[in-house]
């Protein structure tokens, strides 16, 4: 099968194509650039077949639609669409000349969690633009299945992650190496509330994993979504113990009500930790388990296993 992938040189594409060339399949990428970003293992690569154009720039410039109608594919994966108008350009160039339709959405698209582990047939009650634009492009994507039969799977991934690209701190934030190293030396950090707000990470690996998951049982995927998590979510509190633990500590821990935190860490890292405070993601994988055979490699502590080995590996993060 000849695949063809939107953006397949950042996080989930750099396991992606490989994977699908390990399985025998035609791999084409269309990217800005022709090497991927972030895989250990960049063997195969030669194999891929490179479009080399910039998306965005095509867009505007109105070429975009004609470059997708010249390219051939069985299956089509879009890891870079964020709004139902760039959507619909896409469907409408594929229709009714491909097999499977795969978009990436976003656990974002489900809201803040009411209910523990969130189903994917569970109420959609998204906040903010880009969880509210994910969920329209559920809702374009599943009526068109629904109306005419276009041939899409939607896969929604948690907070993606890799070897050199760090999780969600235990912070809720993106701190570099701070919080990481504030609990290897036993320093304090400060957590909003309880500390038990949660977060839902997940290997990019794994992502890749239930994106081919998803082509290699077709039927069970169509005008179906699947949550790509880690086996389960963790709280804050859990996260600073499992990297202290690392280094033979118990974290030594602030909590401080949300709204005092954007005074210890910032206001760009407040925004952050807000969002996933409010959202608490907690997803199922049980849909993807039963459907697809999904089982992810990596849990949450391995997540982190990886991330801080590679910080002490490179230097970046010193004792």
């Amino acid at each position: 099968m000849k695949v063809l992938i939107i953006g397949g040189t950042g996080h989930i594409g750099s396991y992606l194509v490989p994977r699908l060339l390990s399985e025998g399949h035609q791999v084409a990428v269309i990217a800005r650039t022709p090497k991927p970003q972030y895989a250990e293992q960049r063997l195969g690569w030669g194999q891929v077949q490179w479009v080399v154009a910039d998306r965005r720039a095509e867009e505007k410039a109105g070429t975009w639609t004609g470059r997708l109608q010249g390219l051939e594919a069985d299956a089509v994966v879009d890891l870079i669409c964020y709004t139902t108008a760039e959507n619909q350009v896409v469907m409408d160039a594929f229709r009714g000349r491909i097999s499977h339709f795969l978009h990436c959405g976003t656990i974002w698209a489900y809201g803040p969690t009411e209910r523990a582990p969130y189903e994917e047939h569970h109420p959609r009650r998204p906040i903010g633009e880009y969880g509210i634009n994910k969920a329209a492009i559920e809702v374009q994507l599943q009526r068109a299945w629904q109306r005419e039969g276009f041939p899409a799977t939607l896969i929604h991934p948690g907070h993606i992650c890799g070897r050199r690209w760090l999780p969600i701190d235990p912070q809720g934030a993106r701190h570099g190496v701070e919080i990481y190293r504030k609990l290897a030396r036993g320093e304090k950090v400060y957590l909003p509330d309880t500390g038990l707000a949660t977060l839902h990470h997940v290997h990019a690996d794994d992502v890749a994993q239930l994106f081919c998951l998803a082509m290699q049982h077709r039927q069970q995927a169509l005008g179906e979504s699947f949550s790509a998590v880690a086996p389960y979510a963790m709280s804050l509190l859990g996260c600073c113990r499992v990297v202290a633990g690392f280094f033979g500590r118990e974290p030594k821990i602030g909590l401080v009500p949300l709204a005092q935190l954007r005074a210890l860490v910032g206001e760009e890292a407040f925004g952050t930790i807000e969002s996933h405070v409010i959202h608490s993601p907690c997803s199922s994988i049980e849909k993807g388990r039963r459907r697809l055979g999904y089982t992810p490699r990596y849990t949450t502590e391995q997540i982190y296993a990886e991330g801080v080995e590679y910080l002490l590996e490179s230097g970046q993060l010193v004792i």
